[in-house]
This record gives C-alpha cells, sequence and structure tokens, in this order.
C-alpha cells in the first residue's frame, strides 16, 4: 500500500516537472518567434535601447558610488547626518554604540547589504558622538536602524525583535526587513520573512539601562551564558 503511494506521488511529481518543462519551453518558443519575425532595422532598434539601458543603468550606478553608496561606513558626527540622508533617495543609518554586542552583529549583515543593494546609503553613527539627534528621534534602544526615505525618517528597526529575537537571524532576514519599507530593492517575497520562526533555545535579554551623557537609554545585550 505504501509502495503504491510513494508510486502517485512520483507519477504526480513527474507529470508537474514535465507540465512545468512545457511551459518554459512555450515561452522560448514565443520569444524566438518574435526575433525571427523582427526585420534588421527592428532588431537594430531593440539593440540600441538594450544598450542605452545599461549605460543609464551604470550611469547611476556612478552616481551612487560617488554618493558614498556600496560601503558602510561610518559617519563622524550627528552634523554630517542631514546632508548624509539630504544626498540619497534611501538610508539606513545604524545608531550603535561600542560597548554593545548586538551592535557589532549588525554591522556584519549591513556591511554585505551594503555592497549587494547600491540604491541605498548604509551609514552607522555613535550614539555617544550624537545626543541631540537621538534625542530629536527618540531612540531609546540600541541598537537601533532608522530608515529614511526621501529625507525623512520613515520607520525604525530596534534591536532584534523584528528580525526573530535572536542573535543569530540571517542576513536575508534583515534584508526582508528592509524591503518591507521599501528601503531596499527587495527580489523575495514581503509576505513571508525567510525564517518564520527564531531557533529553539535562543535567548532575547534587555539589560539595565545605561547612561549617554545624562540621557537614558537600553542596551540589548548578548545573553548570558548558563
Amino acid at each position: 500500500m505504501a509502495s503504491q503511494s510513494m508510486d502517485i506521488v512520483a507519477k504526480a511529481l513527474e507529470h508537474q516537472m514535465l507540465q512545468s518543462a512545457r511551459m518554459v519551453e512555450e515561452q522560448l518558443d514565443a520569444e524566438l518567434g518574435k526575433l525571427e519575425r523582427m526585420d534588421e532595422d527592428e532588431l537594430e532598434l531593440l539593440k540600441v535601447r538594450r544598450l542605452e539601458a545599461l549605460k543609464k543603468a551604470q550611469k547611476q550606478k556612478q552616481e551612487w558610488m560617488s554618493k558614498g553608496h556600496g560601503e558602510y561606513r561610518e559617519i563622524s558626527s550627528e552634523k554630517d547626518f542631514f546632508p548624509e540622508v539630504k544626498d540619497s533617495k534611501s538610508v539606513v543609518c545604524h545608531f550603535y554604540r561600542d560597548s554593545t554586542f548586538r551592535c557589532k552583529i549588525l554591522d556584519k549583515h549591513l556591511s554585505i547589504l551594503a555592497k549587494k543593494h547600491l540604491e541605498t546609503k548604509f551609514i552607522k553613527l555613535n550614539v555617544e558622538k550624537a545626543p541631540f539627534l537621538t534625542e530629536r528621534l527618540r531612540i531609546k534602544v540600541i541598537p537601533t536602524l532608522a530608515l529614511v526615505k526621501d529625507g525623512k525618517t520613515k520607520d525604525y528597526v530596534v534591536g532584534f525583535s523584528d528580525l526573530g529575537n535572536t542573535d543569530e537571524f540571517s542576513t536575508e532576514m534583515l534584508e526582508w526587513r528592509l524591503g518591507c519599507q521599501d528601503i531596499i530593492n527587495y527580489s523575495g517575497n514581503l509576505l513571508e520573512p525567510p525564517t518564520a520562526a527564531p531557533k529553539s533555545g535562543s535567548k532575547f535579554t534587555k539589560v539595565e539601562k545605561k547612561t549617554i551623557r545624562g540621557k537614558g537609554y537600553d542596551s540589548d545585550s548578548e545573553a548570558d551564558d548558563d
């Protein structure tokens, strides 16, 4: 009985694969048919349009690079924050502190995403050098990511609560979270995160408040070892 069931499943999978292959083949045939029906002028026009698109994409890439996109870098003071966000359409700013372990975890993921998503600027700012800005943006938990679109703060990623409540979240999870606010060009499924649930046994604790220049901040810290 079990063998019969396996055979039915195998046949169903084989049928589905054949159907998918047939659909792909039909699409390719249709595209080839279009090309075959084109005359020389139409083909030349197609080449010109594709070349123009490539040139435009290259020009856009160079413009982003000139504005500091493509790398994850630190800005020296809160005064630099305003021209940085004004200069780019989409900006992710990591408000960090050297003594907070989870900031270093974010650094690793943001470095990867900065190289992958040239359309977005990725920067970091030490909260100890930005008392006015952190108060103005009401940043109370470290680390916090400020997501800035068209010069305005659109959203915040506070601690790791949106990333599965675990230190072991993936770069893809953070990428998905940024994509949900259209801060990056996300090509995946926005309706479902890459990792639906945190790893079993993972901990997420909030330690005592620390003070920065007289201001109180909650600091997310690594879980204590058992």
